[in-house]
């Protein structure tokens, strides 16, 4: 040993270790390490899902019994298989804006925007829920005078009779109009007006505004009035019922609005943490069947 320069020790490890499995150096599975088919699982769900962020692709999986797996992991498995395209953003100017409210039909936020439907631009007048950002009422309209700003607000309170909300709106002239103040001070709402040019101070609607363009008119192109009318409601249905909104913990406003989100968080914490059993039973299960097999 010494005329080749071997340690002592290394030698009786040898020795030791004479007729045994090669497996001193492997790695030790980890009871939090994701089984091959949780990956591919994970993988597939994106690919039919492509345009979810990968943290609401967390809570529909969860949702769906797919895979019950932490946002970060999605993340990683979802980097390692190329399908993550993270671009570098700018630093948000958002300001605070107005406090979230406590309660359901506490703020309704109220604003105007552009749907072109072939060529002839019509008016979509939004009410929005600022607790669960649950579209409380829509129309498309041909005009947007104060008076049919007035008649969406009156059919939104006629679905939710005894509500008093704050009406949060823009400085536009139908907002701004006498006839407008006495519709609301006769409602018995109160308004109150953003800062003017910082359309983020109404940023919870114009958010909603460019979803709908982005994933339901510009891609669909409707034709007339008629077309559009059926895309919004569409979109709008699913925007309240099926879709998952990160601002409110990945629920659907629907659900936020009917006080399920303590729930649906729960139930999800149960599959994870049910899945981190499974996952170490496996694990276990193979350590004792190596420790057999040597």
């Amino acid at each position: 040993m010494r005329w080749i320069e071997l340690p002592t020790s290394k030698y009786h490890n040898w020795k030791r270790r004479y007729g045994k499995v090669n497996a001193h150096n492997g790695k030790v599975p980890r009871e939090w390490w994701l089984e091959d088919w949780e990956k591919q699982a994970i993988v597939d769900f994106h690919d039919k899902n492509p345009l979810e962020g990968y943290r609401r692709l967390t809570f529909m999986m969860l949702d769906e019994d797919v895979v019950a797996v932490a946002p970060s992991t999605v993340y990683r498995v979802l980097k390692a298989a190329g399908r993550l395209d993270r671009k570098s953003n700018k630093a948000s100017q958002k300001g605070n804006g107005f406090k979230h409210p406590l309660k359901a039909h506490a703020h309704w936020h109220v604003d105007i925007s552009y749907i072109n439907a072939g060529g002839t631009f019509f008016y979509l007048i939004t009410i929005l829920d600022g607790y669960s950002r649950y579209i409380v009422h829509h129309e498309l309209r041909e005009s947007m005078t104060e008076l049919d700003v007035e008649i969406v607000c009156q059919a939104a309170l006629e679905k939710h009779p005894g509500v008093k909300p704050r009406i949060i709106s823009d400085n536009g002239p139908q907002f701004v109009a006498g006839d407008f103040k006495s519709f609301v001070r006769h409602s018995g709402m109160t308004h109150v007006k953003t800062s003017p040019y910082y359309p983020q101070s109404n940023g919870k609607l114009e958010r909603w505004h460019k979803s709908l363009k982005v994933e339901s008119i510009r891609p669909n192109c409707p034709r007339n009035a008629a077309e559009a009318i059926k895309l919004i409601s569409e979109y709008v249905h699913h925007y309240n019922e099926v879709r998952l909104h990160s601002a409110i913990g990945y629920v659907t406003p629907a659900d936020f609005l009917a006080g399920l989100a303590p729930e649906i968080h729960s139930e999800r914490d149960r599959k994870l943490e049910e899945a981190r059993m499974r996952r170490r039973s496996t694990s276990r299960s193979s350590d004792s069947e190596l420790a057999v097999a040597g």
